[in-house]
């Protein structure tokens, strides 16, 4: 079986893991830690960048910085993963869904100013497949409505927008390393924060609302509890785990692209014949290959794709199932407009093997396959 996914060793993070283990050192904000905030504000050219235990934890602390409270609204698409509509919903907010682009499954910056009321409070971009969302024009919308922009880049480390890192645009942004992505600690995350503002607010919820940082910095004398909060630091393996990786994650890049581009050359024929649809890169992005994705015609086509791929040693799997329609959504959140794609386009899509572990030879098994499916 060729498998969905295979999470990423570079054979550079066991040294990384010996040299805490000697240190002693286990718990999170240490040396590597703190080289992981260095990287990423390097990257971001951001003013603080933060280590978490997981993407929804930055997602929770975003929801808290931005302020949320019960009665508030949120705009983001219905087609993401839950931690996108839970750490808002979790402090009271109605999540308004809108329609996403079907060339890019992203969030149709067109359906964002409808969905405007006096609640709104912010708006989450999702950048799918880390293929990124029309920032200018999301940016001009939330500066006209005095909104705030929370970008949820779970998928999108070392793709770009306009030549800038994808994550440089909100005023806050969170990045996922679990296994599933490019980079990745097995579980962690990050919060990039744009607006200085924030700065010294996020490292006290994230550390349990109290201001321990800045006793560490030896700016006060004791620490002591002065806001909410909860324990969102990773532990110094995740961290040295990460930094191995990041040090690697342009290179990674390129290994991925070349896989992707490897598919689309392989799946062109069929995708040129009406076959199957590949995803639009629009031209003033550059993406990380973070999924390799083809949309089939409905539903039905797809689930029989997945059972042929399966039989014949290919793991093909679809992804999320959107959250305007499931239990918790309708009780969170309502959908603002026509459901034109978001449902429709979400039933056709398919992912098919993504990652460092596939060599040619695999790739060509699995197009081969796919190609057998449309050709007998």
């Amino acid at each position: 079986m060729i498998p969905f996914n295979v999470p990423l060793i570079t054979g550079k993070e066991k040294p990384l893991l010996d040299e805490v283990l000697s240190l002693k050192k286990l718990c999170g904000d240490g040396s590597f830690t703190k080289k992981c905030h260095a990287w990423l504000e390097n990257f971001y050219q951001a003013p603080k960048a933060l280590l978490t235990t997981s993407c929804t934890h930055a997602l929770e602390i975003s929801a808290l910085l931005a302020g949320i409270e019960a009665g508030d609204e949120v705009i983001m698409p219905s087609f993401t993963f839950v931690s996108t509509a839970n750490a808002f919903a979790l402090r009271g907010a109605k999540i308004v869904f809108v329609d996403v682009d079907p060339a890019t499954m992203n969030m149709n910056a067109e359906k964002i100013e409808s969905a405007i009321t006096p609640r709104t409070k912010a708006i989450v971009p999702v950048h799918y497949a880390g293929v990124s969302c029309d920032m200018d024009s999301i940016m001009g919308i939330a500066a006209k409505h005095g909104l705030l922009v929370i970008e949820d880049a779970a998928q999108a480390l070392q793709s770009f927008y306009k030549g800038k890192p994808v994550g440089k645009f909100g005023h806050l942004s969170c990045i996922s390393f679990h296994e599933t992505k490019n980079v990745h600690c097995g579980e962690g995350g990050a919060l990039v924060i744009n607006e200085e503002l924030f700065a010294e607010r996020a490292e006290i919820i994230r550390e349990k609302g109290t201001n321990r940082s800045r006793f560490l910095r030896g700016q006060i004398d004791k620490y002591t509890w002065v806001d909410i909060g909860s324990s969102y630091l990773p532990s110094e393996l995740n961290a040295a785990f990460l930094y191995a990786q990041l040090e690697e994650s342009a290179s990674i890049t390129q290994k991925r692209l070349a896989i992707w581009n490897s598919y689309y050359s392989k799946l062109s024929l069929l995708e040129k014949e009406g076959l199957i649809n590949f995803a639009s890169i629009p031209a003033e992005v550059k993406h990380n290959a973070h999924m390799f994705y083809i949309k089939l015609k409905n539903i039905e086509q797809r689930q029989a794709l997945i059972s042929f791929l399966k039989e014949n040693g290919v793991q093909g799997t679809f992804h999320y199932v959107p959250l305007h329609s499931s239990q918790a959504g309708l009780q969170f959140g309502r959908f603002q407009g026509v459901d034109e794609y978001t449902t429709t386009e979400s039933e056709r899509l398919l992912r098919l093997p993504m990652h460092l572990n596939l060599d040619e030879a695999a790739v060509e098994k699995v197009c081969a396959e796919v190609t057998r499916f449309f050709k007998p």
